[in-house]
């Protein structure tokens, strides 16, 4: 599912039948027919046009703020556990104060002090994205600071950075990749809920969230927002099962089995 959507995203200006913002007011809450498969919105927009649109939008969503955040949350935490002492207490204090704060109400207050958009909204849940990987990247680079190949390299008068980058950092991507593909759906998630507050894309831009908040009070009308939600669940339970699979593969105990 995780794929299909993926190459949906990838292909959706030349299988689209509509653009995605064509208004025809006229045609406006049509339920779904052969002409519009999944309908049309308050303003005569088809749908299913608007639907494989918005996958790009939120999928480049969620993969910016989860890879730019893993990126520099294990970056911080690999170095915080190779220094320790005074730059492990700062870094890793830091971390403790954005983790204080929970990452939704966070993310709305940076959103809304930064102004409703795509890119606003990326940096401010970059900005709550980063410490888990930074807990997960120390924890995992203090496991390997302790073996004996890297006492060998410390020996033989290898420096840090090459130490860090050519032996500790191989060995922590397993579980790193693990919560990056876990950690996808919940991104995808997030920036959906901030659209449906209002605090994500511009309209009249093609956005799963933005398109759940235009139908949520069309009851009668169930397609406006009925179809962008189900897409959200799909690809979050997707994600979830990747990650899932990842770990099992990853884990040679399970593996064997």
């Amino acid at each position: 599912m995780v794929i299909a959507w993926v190459l949906v995203a990838l292909i959706a200006p030349w299988i689209t039948p509509y653009p995605p913002d064509a208004v025809h007011v006229r045609q406006r809450l049509l339920p779904p027919s052969a002409m519009h498969w999944l309908g049309t919105d308050v303003l005569g927009r088809d749908v299913f046009s608007r639907l494989l649109y918005g996958s790009r939008l939120s999928l480049l969503a969620g993969f910016s703020v989860v890879l730019l955040g893993a990126a520099i949350g294990s970056t911080v935490g690999i170095v915080a556990a190779w220094a320790k002492g005074f730059w492990d207490e700062v870094l890793m204090r830091l971390t403790d104060l954005v983790l204080c704060f929970p990452p939704i109400i966070l993310a709305l207050a940076i959103a809304a002090a930064l102004g409703i958009g795509t890119t606003s909204t990326i940096l401010a849940m970059l900005v709550v994205w980063w410490p888990k990987f930074a807990r997960l990247g120390r924890a995992l680079a203090l496991v390997q600071r302790s073996q004996e190949y890297v006492e060998a390299a410390t020996v033989l008068g290898l420096k840090p950075i090459r130490i860090l980058a050519r032996h500790i950092l191989p060995n922590t991507l397993g579980p790193l990749a693990v919560l990056i593909t876990l950690d996808l759906g919940n991104a995808i998630l997030t920036f959906a809920g901030l659209s449906f507050l209002g605090l994500g894309v511009v309209p009249p831009t093609a956005e799963w969230g933005s398109m759940v908040a235009e139908g949520r009070e069309l009851v009668e009308q169930w397609w406006v927002a009925a179809f962008p939600g189900f897409a959200i669940l799909t690809v979050v339970v997707g994600f979830n099962f990747c990650g899932d699979g990842l770990r099992d593969w990853l884990d040679p105990k399970t593996r064997s089995r």
